[in-house]
């Protein structure tokens, strides 16, 4: 069981560090901008289900092995890197091809969703992020490890779903009428497929 004071410390650190600029957070700004707030929702549960994934990782100590394995890192960070390329030539395809009299496509939740697991679980850095964090804030006299890092998990999730949540209805509210207007859809599909393609490059040069 964690004590109080060490919850409320954990999840104030946890939020302001969801806070921070970084690549998840300007993926659901973007996402939601594109689709509306709703997709930014989708988007948002399924990054906090890759969170999940994580912490169960740190919990059986495989984030370990993508500490010490520059193998496992790098194919980790080349395939999280290609989905981004991935998103990006469809956003920019789309921006190219938006017509004045057509709406832009919506995306299916599960697809949305599905988008959101796999930017999050693709980047290495969170699981050796997590390896280095929680533990912090864990202690053998308090029972098992293990539970208290999946406990600790849950409250990283539950400050990201806030804050990403906050973000995705703020962004999804300005870019549904940004999609009233043709021209406008098409530079946000255009700047999309930017920001997709300099995650992607943030990616690929993160070291270890």
């Amino acid at each position: 069981m964690l004590p109080p004071e060490i919850v409320f410390s954990f999840f104030s650190i946890a939020v302001l560090l969801a806070l921070s600029p970084g690549p998840d957070n300007l993926f659901v700004l973007m996402q939601s901008a594109m689709w509306g707030r709703a997709a930014g929702l989708w988007v948002v549960l399924g990054l906090c289900t890759g969170l999940i994934g994580h912490t169960l990782a740190v919990a059986v100590g495989l984030a370990a092995v993508f500490s010490a394995s520059e193998t496992a890192f790098l194919a980790v960070k080349l395939i999280g890197a290609a989905y981004l390329v991935y998103l990006a030539w469809g956003a920019l395809r789309a921006g190219a091809g938006t017509q004045a009299s057509e709406r832009p496509p919506r995306q299916r939740p599960a697809q949305l969703y599905r988008r959101g697991v796999i930017m999050n679980l693709t980047n290495p850095k969170v699981s050796i992020f997590f390896l280095a964090f929680l533990p912090q804030f864990a202690s053998p006299a308090r029972g098992a490890i293990g539970l208290q890092m999946v406990l600790l998990g849950g409250l990283f999730m539950l400050a990201t779903f806030l804050v990403f949540g906050a973000v995705a209805i703020f962004s999804g509210a300005i870019g549904e009428r940004l999609q009233k207007s043709a021209r406008a859809q098409i530079w946000l599909n255009r700047l999309a497929g930017i920001v997709f393609l300099g995650l992607a490059a943030r990616l690929l040069m993160t070291q270890r």
